[in-house]
C-alpha cells in the first residue's frame, strides 16, 4: 500500500476517494526508562529509549491506518498527517495519531 503525505501520487490517477482513515497509539511511560532518559538528557545525549518508543508508536499508528484503508478497498492513503502529544494525568503517556484519505488508483 502506498502511504504518502502528498495529496497525489505522481504518475497515478486517483479513481475514487474511499474516506478518511486513521490510526492511534497510546504509549505508557516506564518509570525506569524515564529515569535513565532524564539522566541522558542532562548530559546532552539522545534519549534512545524514548526514540524507540515513539518509533514503535508511529509504526503501530501507521499500520492501523493501513488496515482501515485495506478494509475500504483502497490502494493508497494520501495526504497523511502525523501528530504527537502528551496525555493523561501529569501527561504521563504519549499519543501518536496519523490520518489520511484512502483512495483507489487507476
Amino acid at each position: 500500500m502506498i502511504v504518502t503525505t502528498t495529496p497525489t501520487i505522481e504518475g497515478r490517477r486517483i479513481a475514487a476517494y474511499r474516506g478518511i482513515v486513521s490510526g492511534e497509539a497510546i504509549l505508557g511511560a516506564n518509570v525506569f526508562r524515564d529515569f535513565f532518559a532524564s539522566i541522558r538528557d542532562v548530559v546532552g545525549g539522545r534519549s534512545g529509549s524514548y526514540e524507540r518508543v515513539l518509533r514503535d508508536g508511529r509504526d503501530t499508528a501507521i499500520r492501523e491506518m493501513i488496515e482501515e484503508a485495506q478494509r475500504l478497498g483502497a490502494h493508497a492513503v494520501v495526504g497523511v498527517h502525523m501528530d504527537y502529544g502528551a496525555i493523561g494525568k501529569n501527561e504521563g503517556m504519549m499519543m501518536v495519531t496519523v490520518s489520511g484519505t484512502a483512495v483507489t488508483l487507476e
